[in-house]
């Protein structure tokens, strides 16, 4: 990072388009009438769980593995994540030649625990209910003499992430609105430096689950703001508090948080299905779903939507639905 400059700015997150184009999938802008009649708005919903890994980490994993040098890389690489990042960082290791060790919860769904170990790195578990995955992964990678990649709180990782959002601006034009999944804040830092460098009225919005609100507590106190695991399905998001580096550029940048309950996220998932023919974990479905549930009001508005990831097993898809039917 430059000395004295922005923690992150729209010339970062093209350089970092620059090095994705080709790698990167330039994923798709999905529409539906039908969600557009719902909501009285013209939405745009970027399909990243189409992204490779099957979400929106990979580009900001990428990118910032692609900013080591040469032995750095050659020593390897460590995460800790509950799948995405993970998978993220593994096949971003392996395209550069590097291996990489991931700390990973030992309750992660299965799908994305399997996919992280097939893109050849090496998982250790701990319980992130009783143990701090941040000091585990921390002496982990010092005990390994590797690169320790986060999964939010890192400038090439949010520039690499606001490449969404200038994918999906590059694609529609200008919005008035821009929903977008938070959980430890990467994603949003980066999306609403390109939004708002762009096109200055634009409102961005964030969504958590209810569970996990540190966030919006976090902006209401005007500090960060710890609370314990969420217990919620939008794994994804089980974050205990916004990054040092995220919750800053956030704090200037976001114009509001919304909440979803789980009920809310999965009705969402079903409409994505349904409607859109789009398979989405629920961390995936979290923007979306505020559209979905009038926890937003958009009506009349050009809207733009991050789906975030389709990492979940047809068996846990298909159960929570049932659940909830």
């Amino acid at each position: 990072m430059r000395s004295g400059s922005p923690p992150l700015t729209l010339e970062d997150v093209r350089a970092a388009a620059a090095g994705l184009d080709g790698v990167a999938h330039r994923t798709p802008v999905l529409t539906s009438r039908t969600l557009d009649g719902l909501t009285g708005a013209r939405v745009h919903c970027k399909a990243e769980q189409l992204q490779r890994t099957g979400s929106f980490k990979f580009r900001g994993a990428f990118h910032a593995v692609s900013r080591l040098s040469e032995a750095e890389r050659a020593r390897g690489v460590a995460a800790f994540s509950s799948g995405n990042h993970a998978q993220a960082v593994a096949l971003a290791a392996r395209l550069h030649g590097a291996p990489s060790v991931i700390l990973m919860p030992s309750d992660a769904p299965t799908a994305k625990m399997a996919a992280t170990r097939g893109y050849g790195a090496e998982v250790v578990t701990y319980d992130r209910y009783a143990q701090d995955r941040r000091s585990l992964a921390t002496a982990l990678a010092t005990d390994r003499g590797v690169t320790l990649i986060p999964p939010f709180d890192h400038p090439h990782v949010m520039a690499g992430q606001g490449t969404v959002a200038l994918e999906l601006l590059e694609a529609v034009g200008a919005l008035d609105l821009l929903l977008v999944c938070v959980g430890g804040g990467g994603l949003i830092a980066g999306c609403a430096t390109v939004a708002k460098t762009l096109h200055p009225e634009l409102r961005v919005v964030g969504v958590e689950p209810e569970a996990g609100d540190d966030t919006k507590r976090s902006l209401a106190a005007g500090e960060r703001v710890e609370i314990a695991v969420p217990r919620t399905i939008a794994d994804g998001q089980q974050v205990t508090a916004p990054g040092a580096l995220t919750f800053p550029i956030n704090q200037g940048l976001v114009d509001d948080i919304a909440l979803v309950s789980d009920a809310e996220i999965v009705v969402a998932m079903r409409f994505a299905f349904e409607r859109l023919k789009m398979v989405t974990e629920p961390s995936g479905a979290c923007a979306l779903a505020a559209l979905v549930a009038g926890k937003v009001d958009a009506r009349g508005l050009r809207v733009g939507v991050t789906i975030t990831g389709g990492n979940v097993g047809a068996d846990r898809f298909a159960a929570l639905l049932a659940a909830a039917s």
